[in-house]
């Protein structure tokens, strides 16, 4: 069998991340910063989950959020965003898979945790995890706004939220990466906007 050059596939592989971002994602994004700088000025609470690979990136861009986004960039050092990965905590996690079930775990920890009009973000690939939906229908019935992070087909997920990404691509990695980047691209963007959020303080 002849060996692939690594170049070939790493080419393919960010050509097709490249070509998985056009002017509707942009548009998307627009609006996903939007959700994040009211969020912001408000200080509602922003709660992000997903599973695997998904749930690694949640805990991440509450890192970046909590953090990075008031302390990067020029001006000002300001408090980040009040933001919680519900994935971030192990004994949590599973405690109630054992005790309530796995497809419980975030619509639980809402209800706990969170109040009206506060946000919950969601990553997913499939768009079909039953924790996520679950946790969405919880957030539907008690006014919390709803944003995903979806690829393939969007699943049932992006029928019940109250707005959505879809990265059409028929590929984890692909949808995991592009997590990362919408994000990172949200972070750069409140970052390099921050003293014009915060002008009135």
């Amino acid at each position: 069998m002849e060996k692939k050059k690594i170049k070939i596939v790493a080419k393919k592989y960010l050509n097709d991340l490249f070509n998985s971002f056009d002017d509707v994602i942009f548009e998307k994004i627009e609006a996903l910063s939007l959700l994040l700088i009211s969020a912001w000025k408000n200080n509602s609470k922003i709660f992000i989950c997903g599973n695997g690979g998904s749930g690694a990136n949640s805990i991440h861009i509450a890192n970046d959020f909590l953090y990075g986004v008031g302390a990067s960039e020029d001006g000002p050092i300001l408090p980040g965003l009040s933001i919680e990965s519900l994935v971030s905590n192990q004994a949590i996690i599973t405690c109630l898979s054992n005790d309530i079930g796995y497809e419980n775990i975030f619509s639980y920890q809402l209800k706990v945790k969170a109040t009206k009009n506060d946000i919950l973000i969601v990553l997913s690939g499939s768009g079909n995890s039953r924790n996520i939906l679950n946790a969405i229908k919880f957030a539907n019935e008690n006014h919390i706004n709803t944003f995903a992070l979806v690829a393939f087909d969007g699943g049932e997920c992006k029928n019940i939220v109250n707005d959505y990404i879809l990265i059409n691509e028929n590929n984890m990695e692909l949808a995991e990466d592009s997590q990362m980047i919408i994000f990172n691209i949200c972070k750069k963007y409140l970052s390099s906007i921050k003293s014009e959020i915060f002008s009135e303080r």
